[in-house]
């Protein structure tokens, strides 16, 4: 049990923390919240917590966690981030504490070297680019002293790096106990120290990949936990949507017929039928792709009866895969890899089947088109009781926090997404002194969002505090289109008027590279869509603005969005408040999180969008944004990067538009 009187001696100003944290600071909010979650853990219950940016949420749900006793599970929304708490966090906080907690790190098997692919692919020598060539001599040198194999502690080589697929494992190709190398698996070897840890740390993908699967280890944690805890948890209703879904790529048949293809080369020389059915698989799931004449996008099924070509694709590429499967079934038995090969055949001829059955009503069908893959997916209409049966059963704590999850304090949104109706809901302000440390920008006389010129008309307001600001600024747009021409005329504008700020553009390089440029440079602008809109921790003077061109409503074109809402008028609900509008407001307030990182920090937040004045709803977005002082004023905001403290002038003005 853990006591008030211990929580408030740890979190005092002289307390345990204190003691060994530098710069810890004693705050209301971190104490209260985690002893909301002390009080979670102690009665097996459910808590959704909201905490603003600078609260201490990490050492708030840390210190319960540890104290507490038996085993926790915290998941949270990146790989970054995990490497975090379990490199950083918590080490110090179980030092601070004095406890003797052991911790575990947990990533999905595609994170780990593989052994036995691995040496396949040194012994097949076969590479697109010379560079994979170089990666790969690079990896085998770091096979031979890695302790963990996990491949972020190979820093030469890029996480994104093509010849990363070719030496790790996935669920479908793992051979599992049947692997030659199964003794010396570094996956295994993860999963173990994670069943022996007091505490381990995962992210949201590997969690519910894991419970709907029973695949990564996850799964095996479970039934001996006593606390789950969800950092970031606003993220989870998308990633529960991901795998409580079913999925597949052309690319996963491209996987099946390469490594059919190696396996074929070891095991079955002599079976000439092999090689020539990859083939025809590989060209059937290329030429599936090519019915799609967009290089990227979303489609519902129902679409695709009007394009030209899809079903005939899509029966060839069934019919191809069902013939590999028939060769596959007659040489299974003369090797570990061809039997795999054999089953990941019939479990995707299978998912293929699935995703044409039109009488599903619970789950809509789309498309996804990438680059050089098409994904068909099913996704189930709501997540709310499948997650609320997957959390039932065992008593245990489950916690949800993040500094967004709730409109105007409220939390009915989530609740009812996730199925957390039971769940007690709490709410914590950021300490951030925002009416002095910013401003809140609304300029006057834009048009509306869906204008030809809307893009135009956002860079041209927001050059002169651009220039005010001296650079240092995110622009944040809510489409790939956008960001591309706010590029553009940002480009032309620097060198006609000679500014020297250094224009960066997502895409350009990793976002960790991005950032840590953006960083070092001190006065550079930088343009980014959804990838930055989150999870960006750039504190100090080098960001003072945030420029965000549009409120962020999901397209209304996209198919799980079109029909949930489709599902939810037909039950005579109103689909854009209860649903279309919390989402917008969780999202902007990710965005509008990226500007005051720290009790220094300073700076503007502009929001572009009209509809925050012009619309009835537009006072519940902004009344869900921090205390920002506000103003509809160009000189005030311009004025803001000179002045300090701020000195607002145009109260009335602010008073009368903005409510």
């Amino acid at each position: 049990m853990i006591t008030p009187e211990k929580l408030i001696s740890l979190f005092s100003p002289d307390g345990e923390l204190a003691a060994h944290i530098p710069n810890f600071r004693s705050r209301t909010q971190q104490l209260e919240l985690a002893q909301a979650i002390a009080d979670t853990i102690n009665s097996n219950g459910q808590l959704i917590a909201e905490a603003g940016t600078g609260t201490g949420k990490t050492f708030a749900y840390l210190v319960p966690a540890l104290l507490a006793g038996g085993k926790v599970v915290i998941s949270t929304g990146t790989k970054n981030l995990q490497d975090q708490l379990f490199q950083r966090d918590l080490p110090t906080v179980r030092d601070a504490l004095k406890v003797p907690v052991s911790i575990a790190l947990l990533k999905g098997r595609s994170n780990y070297l593989c052994h036995y692919h691995l040496e396949r692919a040194q012994n097949d020598g076969r590479f697109a680019t010379r560079e994979d060539t170089r990666h790969l001599a690079k990896i085998v040198q770091y096979s031979k002293i890695t302790q963990t194999g996990d491949k972020s502690g190979l820093a030469d080589v890029a996480e994104t790096a093509p010849v990363w697929m070719q030496v790790t494992s996935t669920r479908d190709n793992c051979l599992g106990q049947e692997c030659p190398q199964h003794k010396e698996c570094f996956v295994l070897k993860a999963r173990k120290e994670a069943m022996e840890a007091d505490v381990v740390v995962v992210n949201h993908h590997l969690f519910f990949a894991d419970v709907m699967l029973r695949d990564e280890g996850v799964a095996e944690l479970l039934p001996a936990c006593n606390t789950v805890i969800f950092d970031e948890a606003h993220q989870l209703p998308e990633t529960a949507s991901l795998f409580f879904g079913e999925n597949i790529s052309t690319s996963q048949l491209l996987e099946l017929a390469r490594d059919t293809q190696l396996e074929a080369m070891t095991s079955a020389k002599d079976f000439k039928h092999l090689p020539s059915a990859c083939d025809a698989l590989e060209k059937a799931a290329r030429d599936l792709r090519l019915v799609f004449k967009k290089s990227e996008g979303r489609m519902t099924a129902d679409a695709t009866r009007e394009l030209s070509g899809f079903t005939g694709a899509l029966t060839t590429l069934d019919k191809q895969l069902k013939q590999l499967n028939e060769l596959l079934e007659k040489q299974a038995e003369r090797s570990e890899g061809l039997e795999n090969c054999w089953q990941r055949g019939q479990a995707l001829a299978q998912k293929i089947t699935q995703w044409q059955d039109t009488l599903q009503t619970e789950s809509v069908r789309w498309l996804e088109i990438f680059h050089h893959s098409v994904q068909l997916n099913t996704t189930p209409l709501s997540i709310a009781e499948i997650f609320s049966r997957q959390i039932g059963g065992h008593p245990r704590a489950w916690i949800f926090t993040s500094a967004t999850l709730a409109v105007k304090q409220n939390f009915s949104h989530y609740q009812s997404e996730m199925g957390l109706l039971e769940a007690r809901t709490a709410c914590w302000d950021s300490p951030f002194n925002y009416p002095e440390q910013a401003l809140l920008y609304v300029p006057q006389h834009l048009p509306e969002p869906n204008s030809p010129g809307y893009t135009d008309a956002v860079v041209e307001a927001a050059l002169p505090l651009i220039i005010a600001s001296k650079g240092r600024a995110f622009l944040l747009f809510t489409s790939l289109r956008a960001m591309q021409r706010a590029h553009e005329i940002l480009t032309a504008e620097f060198d006609r008027k000679n500014l020297g700020y250094p224009l960066m553009l997502q895409g350009e390089g990793s976002r960790n590279d991005l950032l840590a440029r953006f960083r070092d440079h001190g006065n550079a602008v930088l343009l980014g869509s959804q990838s930055f809109w989150e999870g960006v921790d750039v504190r100090g003077e080098a960001l003072s603005l945030v420029v965000i061109d549009k409120l962020p409503f999901a397209p209304p074109d996209d198919p799980v969005l079109a029909a949930r809402i489709a599902q939810i008028s037909k039950q005579g609900r109103n689909a854009f408040m209860e649903y279309q509008l919390p989402r917008a407001v969780i999202n902007l307030k990710q965005g509008a999180g990226r500007l005051i990182r720290d009790e220094s920090d300073r700076g503007v937040l502009m929001i572009c969008d009209p509809r925050l004045i012009s619309k009835p709803y537009g006072k519940r977005i902004w009344q869900s944004l921090p205390p920002f002082k506000r103003t509809r004023d160009m000189n005030e905001a311009v004025a803001f990067f000179a002045a300090s403290p701020l000195h607002c002038t145009g109260e009335e003005q602010i008073s009368t538009e903005m409510g």
